[in-house]
């Protein structure tokens, strides 16, 4: 227990009045979403454009917790056990050996768009952590949160690989494989990518569930698709790291005909991808669980506008540009 928290627990010291304040940034998947659940590498980077944020104010009789974007406002006893926040709650107070936490108002605020493969659940959650964190004086490192992060993305995920949570707890580039540390990867050469979102929103939990059911069935079958999405990961991380990003179109286009046979693409998907690729984007796939949310567009600085063009003409509600750096 730390000091801070001892004095917490025992009612020594004054109550701390000090505003404590974090964010955290979305993510795409860049390669190996699905496979990943099942041992096979894949790749991540943090996007910055887009973040929550989490305040956490001392004082008052509770603690209460404000999430705003959804319109909720509630105090954490009243929570239901599988609500992420209180999750995220109590398993802070845990990591600083304290019963409960401190009377404070938990207010969280997101511009990452919900239920679309942007990591948003873990956004907000690391956030909170943090914050929380700093109200009882405990310090955490990135692979810290990212463990405490992780906890609450079962409940929202069912049986999360661990990505999402370690990419936006690091801040970085990331070539993740469950089970493992995670290992950062150095971007030689940075590239530019746009995240089109088909609005319509992603059942990550569903699309799991499915793809898990399908293995169940044809182990051998999906055993297949899941290495050979392993083996492109691989390959992107040594282009990326060699300073060849342009080269990564070919496995995007290759990657996202894997999801198809795996049945988590959309028309929606699709039809954004084929739109990127007409309109002279390097490469395209869809990221995160699929059926719905968002797909990325590799560019270059002169295609693109037009790329963007072609994307908003085809359906998407927003395009994202974020530089992999």
């Amino acid at each position: 227990m730390t000091n801070a928290a001892r004095d917490l627990e025992h009612g020594v010291g004054p109550v701390p009045v000090t505003v404590c304040q974090a964010t955290a940034p979305g993510k795409v998947i860049l390669f190996g979403e699905h496979a990943v659940v099942y041992g096979q590498p894949a790749l991540a980077v943090p996007v910055r454009q887009v973040h929550a944020s989490a305040t956490v104010t001392p004082g008052g009789d509770s603690f209460w917790i404000d999430a705003t974007d959804l319109g909720r406002s509630y105090r954490l006893e009243e929570a239901s056990p599988g609500d992420p926040l209180r999750r995220a709650a109590e398993l802070v107070a845990e990591r600083a050996g304290l019963a409960r936490l401190p009377a404070a108002r938990l207010s969280l605020r997101s511009t990452i768009p919900i239920a679309s493969g942007l990591g948003s659940g873990a956004a907000v959650a690391t956030a909170a952590v943090r914050a929380l964190a700093q109200l009882v004086g405990l310090a955490l490192d990135a692979a810290e949160v990212s463990a405490l992060v992780f906890e609450t993305e079962k409940l929202l995920h069912g049986t999360p690989s661990g990505i999402d949570n370690t990419v936006v707890a690091f801040d970085q580039p990331v070539y993740f494989v469950k089970g493992q540390a995670p290992l950062p990867v150095r971007v030689a050469r940075p590239f530019q990518l746009l995240i089109a979102d088909t609005g319509r929103p992603s059942p990550t939990k569903i699309t799991v569930a499915e793809v898990r059911a399908a293995y169940d069935r044809e182990p051998e079958r999906y055993e297949r698709l899941f290495v050979a999405a392993g083996q492109i990961a691989q390959q992107a991380r040594r282009l990326i790291e060699a300073g060849e990003p342009d080269a990564l179109g070919p496995l995007m286009t290759n990657n996202h005909l894997l999801l198809q046979t795996l049945g988590v693409s959309s028309p929606e998907l699709d039809r954004l991808v084929a739109a990127a690729g007409q309109a002279g984007a390097l490469g395209a796939k869809l990221s995160g669980g699929g059926r719905g949310g968002n797909m990325l567009a590799l560019v270059t600085p002169e295609s693109k506008a037009g790329v963007e063009a072609a994307l908003r003409e085809a359906g998407a509600v927003r395009v994202i540009h974020t530089l992999v750096e």
